[in-house]
């Protein structure tokens, strides 16, 4: 029978602060244990089935809330800590398949130069306004009314190295803010390197601003071979759910899958497990960071968390004898903590399946990439160097 993994990033779902967060300024900050306080009736019984309440930084604080554990974990868990410099969406994902990022990515904390956004206004033909490292939902209540009136386009960035680019479809059509959204990819490699562009529309719905599901990112080749690119190589499928395929810029993708949202994304994972192949499904379900982490909303993170806790068991249902389901995150955004942007956190480590062992804890992993390296060996395939494999710990037979 043909081997699949089905991996699961709950996107910025971390499980507390890791050993290095000092050098980040993110000490004690707990996304998921957040959100058990802030929620104390938070009904995630599947997750606490796999093992997400047993993780060390997460324990006491579901103890104290009075949460009853479960009487036994259903599969393997442990949680993952990052080696990588950095606690943004393009890293982790990287890291998780296999390849580290040594030198940080380069931000602009002040703005872009000076020279790039005047350049950039020449190319495109329109104004930009804002240049500042701000969250999504605030820069347009503060600038989308002029935007609107003048036609000139939002622009601004965060902590993470990237270029957003905010519009309302109504005034500057999807494809316009695209097309503008390409010129900037192109102009942004060299002095002016930063790994994402981000199209961000939005558009008014009684007189508010409501991002459109037609966010698109613009991302830069991996740096080396992931694992991604091994497994198209060696006739693998390799499903790309949600924002993956923007991530590895559609390198080593077979099925690139758009989603609207969670639900939508959890949907589009139940069909590609219903189809008969050989390979890796991909998922990212990216409302948890940016409809509930980046905008400090820890209730609405919660009850996201508790929708994608009650459709589990859809997952679970549509796997076959060999399938083995992994959930993990890429880094953290404690919705409880300062400021508007990732935290650095481990992140969770939840595998189930027929032959995955029970009651089995898989400690504190050394980076990110051990899921590579475990992917690669189920698969047969050749490995990316980084990360220790914990597949003959998780298999019954050992095998």
């Amino acid at each position: 029978m043909s081997k699949r993994i089905v991996l699961i990033i709950m996107d910025s779902v971390g499980v507390g602060y890791g050993k290095d967060a000092d050098e980040f300024g993110d000490m004690g900050s707990n996304t998921l244990g957040s959100i058990i306080r802030e929620n104390p009736r938070l009904k995630i019984d599947n997750l606490k089935s796999m093992g997400i309440l047993n993780l060390e930084k997460i324990l006491p604080i579901a103890q104290q809330a009075k949460i009853k554990m479960p009487e036994k974990i259903i599969g393997s868990y442990g949680q993952m800590s990052e080696l990588s410099k950095g606690k943004d969406t393009t890293t982790g994902h990287l890291e998780i398949a296999g390849l580290e990022t040594s030198v940080p990515s380069k931000t602009y904390a002040d703005g872009f130069p000076k020279e790039f956004i005047e350049e950039f206004e020449k190319r495109i033909g329109r104004k930009t306004m804002g240049n500042i490292s701000i969250s999504g939902v605030e820069i347009i209540e503060k600038l989308g009314e002029e935007h609107e009136k003048t036609g000139n386009i939002i622009v601004y960035t965060s902590a993470d190295s990237v270029f957003q680019i905010a519009a309302n479809v109504d005034i500057i059509p999807l494809e316009e803010l695209y097309r503008i959204c390409q010129i900037a990819r192109e102009m942004l490699i060299g002095k002016w390197q930063c790994d994402r562009v981000i199209a961000r529309p939005y558009r008014r719905v009684n007189g508010k601003p409501v991002r459109t599901p037609d966010r698109h990112d613009y991302a830069l080749d991996p740096h080396g071979t992931t694992l991604l690119d091994i497994l198209k190589n060696s006739g693998k499928e390799v499903y790309a759910i949600g924002k993956i395929a923007d991530i590895f810029n559609n390198r080593g993708i077979t099925q690139r899958v758009t989603t609207k949202d969670n639900n939508d994304g959890i949907s589009k994972t139940i069909q590609a497990l219903k189809m008969d192949f050989e390979g890796l499904i991909f998922v990212n379900l990216v409302d948890f960071d940016s409809k509930y982490g980046h905008r400090r909303d820890p209730r609405g993170y919660g009850e996201a968390l508790e929708q994608f806790d009650f459709r589990i068991p859809e997952i679970m249902k549509n796997l076959r004898d060999d399938d083995i389901l992994i959930i993990s995150a890429d880094h953290g955004n404690d919705p409880c903590f300062k400021g508007f942007n990732h935290t650095r956190e481990n992140i969770p480590l939840l595998v189930y399946g027929k032959n995955i062992k029970e009651n089995n804890y898989l400690g504190i992993r050394d980076t990110f990439a051990d899921i590579s390296a475990t992917a690669s060996e189920y698969f047969n395939v050749d490995k990316t160097g980084l990360g220790k494999s914990f597949l003959s710990e998780i298999l019954i037979d050992g095998n």
